[in-house]
């Protein structure tokens, strides 16, 4: 192509281009700064300044009918050619200015032997964008046209897994960080971490980390991230103090506290939440809200509602985050008079609600049974609030209406739903089914997570439940065998118990841990005193054909009461006992606990998998209400 005549400017060229391109005859509009060139000298007048002046122009633009001329000026004068002008072009298309992908690959498509760092920009691009996989499939075409792969071409490549999460994809990015010898990049091996987190895969990101020379605390901060995420938050918690050992010197920031502070409030690990609070303030973190919210939510999950008040009254400026957690604290922890009075002091403060505030509201309204406020807060959430309601507040009503009894009006509510049922709406109501003896209805909602091809092992063990309160062993012995033909086992109960930084975790019948003995002997004695003050074992709980006597000594050793009664064992006299359960406590254990707390004038806080039940002087927080 011929070049610009010399006595022309950029500043007055009227482009032509071709028929392809589309483009009219026009002038580009040249920002303040450029207004000086525009009247002494030409952009053409040097190869080196016509460059400057193009590169400060394309850093201006930000309209796309200006790169649209600046684009049709390129390939006019054949300085597409020019890779400093093009990768500066396309990385404001694609990233900075229009993001405009299309017209980005089209961009990229006219550039005569793009360089790796055109690619590394168009994989970037799209790795951010809705399109992700279109960036692994550039860094495969990359490899194709032979072009040497570098480490940030790998890096943008499996964060684009990391978004479709594409197992085989990040594998064989993995495998050419090893083929090139990228492995000592200490951050490319991070976002590696990342990815096999991402995928579930945590043994292989742990190897990643093992195989970093140089770590620093983002390392491990993914490193913690990672075992949050795949469920080994007592892997999580150990990371902390081995970070800071003296092999390591790795100094936590505020982000690996956030992430410590998600897997205290998933472990019910007070005394450990508790140290990183300290750590917190040493380190002046404590200003920071984000931390604050969960400060706020790792005390409530944990049953010290004193505490997390006592953290939000400190807060200079609460938002909607703080205002919500601590809602969600009190409605979890049974004050559901008191979430409800937040919401209003919300109100007076001038903090607008907004989804989670109502989802923790009307959570408050059914653990405490408040129909009348839970449906007067549904009705005005959308006509006051303007907030559309979703499949979290759906399935908080379906809560309150099937805890008090109205099963009918729950599957009314469900079949009337504006978005689609999934299993925890249908889970939901199958447990108000067990609570109120409802066969007919179980049936129908079993009925329905077969239709989404969603049932799970615990949703046969809450039919088998209504069956047995209903003394129908028929159809006990029929669920069980479709169960044992089918080869579905349910999720064993497990209880756990956090002492001196150290996790205890139970089973049912649970032998395995060092002082089992003592154990079984504090556990055959709390039996004996409790049935002295009037305990007696609820047989109904026992999902077995048994006598009653048999039914009593099945009941004995269920995870809880193993936990509790190590819990008596292991701390002194008045010591608040703490216990998480996976699964929803049965009405015998929790009669146990209640009988306990009397008793042994203990403090008992159990956290089932649905809310927390505060044992205290022979009476429980939910009021028997659960």
């Amino acid at each position: 192509m011929a070049s610009i005549p010399h006595r022309r400017s950029l500043t007055t060229l009227a482009f032509h281009t071709s028929p392809q391109h589309q483009l009219k005859s026009t002038t580009i509009p040249i920002p303040k700064e450029h207004q000086e060139a525009k009247h002494s000298k030409p952009i053409s007048e040097t190869p080196s300044q016509r460059q400057k002046q193009l590169l400060s122009l394309i850093k201006t633009c930000t309209q796309k009918t200006h790169f649209l001329q600046i684009h049709a000026h390129l390939v006019y004068t054949n300085l597409l050619r020019d890779p400093t002008i093009s990768l500066n072009f396309l990385s404001r298309v694609a990233l900075f200015t229009t993001r405009d992908l299309n017209y980005s690959r089209q961009f990229f498509t006219q550039i005569p032997n793009p360089l790796v760092s055109h690619y590394n920009t168009m994989i970037r691009a799209y790795c951010i964008s809705n399109s992700p996989l279109e960036g692994f499939y550039m860094y495969r075409e990359m490899k194709r046209q032979g072009l040497p792969v570098n480490p940030m071409s790998s890096s943008f490549a499996i964060k684009s897994c990391i978004k479709v999460s594409t197992l085989l994809g990040g594998v064989q990015v993995h495998a050419r960080i090893l083929r090139d010898g990228h492995q000592s990049d200490s951050q490319l091996l991070t976002t590696l971490m990342d990815f096999y987190s991402c995928c579930e895969k945590c043994d292989e990101a742990c190897r990643v980390f093992d195989e970093m020379s140089e770590r620093d605390t983002v390392a491990w901060n993914v490193l913690i991230s990672c075992c949050v995420r795949n469920n080994r938050t007592r892997d999580a918690l150990g990371v902390f103090d081995i970070m800071q050992s003296e092999s390591n010197g790795c100094e936590p920031d505020d982000v690996t506290c956030l992430l410590l502070l998600q897997a205290c409030a998933h472990l019910n690990a007070l005394e450990f939440g508790e140290r990183i609070h300290s750590y917190i303030d040493e380190h002046g973190y404590g200003g920071a809200t984000n931390l604050r919210n969960s400060l706020v939510a790792m005390y409530s999950r944990c049953g010290c509602l004193d505490k997390a008040y006592e953290v939000f009254k400190g807060m200079r400026n609460k938002n909607v985050v703080s205002w919500s957690a601590m809602i969600s604290g009190l409605a979890m922890n049974g004050h559901g008079r008191e979430a409800i009075e937040a919401f209003w002091e919300m109100q007076k403060m001038g903090v607008p609600p907004d989804d989670q505030t109502f989802t923790g509201v009307l959570s408050a309204c059914s653990h405490c049974g408040l129909v009348d406020e839970g449906m007067m807060f549904f009705d005005r959430m959308s006509k006051e609030f303007g907030i559309v309601p979703n499949i979290h507040h759906y399935g908080c009503m379906v809560d309150l209406l099937g805890r008090a009894g109205l099963l009918e009006q729950a599957y009314r509510l469900i079949m009337s739903m504006g978005v689609k049922p999934d299993s925890t709406m249908w889970r939901t109501l199958l447990g108000a089914c067990r609570i109120h003896g409802h066969v007919t209805l179980g049936e129908q909602v079993i009925e329905h997570l077969i239709e989404l091809k969603a049932q799970e092992a615990g949703d046969y063990a809450l039919l088998l439940n209504i069956y047995s309160s209903a003394g129908n062993w028929e159809k006990v012995l029929e669920v069980r065998k479709f169960m044992k033909e089918k080869a579905i086992e349910t999720t064993p109960g497990c209880s756990t118990i956090v002492l001196k930084g150290v996790v205890h975790e139970f089973i049912v019948d649970d032998v395995s841990h060092p002082r089992k003995d003592e154990i079984y002997a504090m556990l055959d004695e709390i039996n004996q005193q409790l049935k002295i003050a009037g305990y007696v074992a609820e047989i109904s709980s026992e999902l077995h054909n048994l006598g009653a006597e048999e039914k009593g000594s099945a009941l004995s050793y269920h995870s809880e009461k193993l936990a509790i009664a190590f819990g008596v064992l292991a701390t002194p006299p008045g010591t608040t006992i703490r216990v998480a359960k996976n699964l929803r406590t049965c009405v015998d254990c929790h009669n146990f606990a209640k009988f306990l707390s009397g008793v042994y004038n203990r403090v008992v806080i159990v956290r089932d998998c649905a809310r927390f039940h505060h044992f205290k002087e022979g009476r429980c927080s939910c009021n028997d209400y659960w």
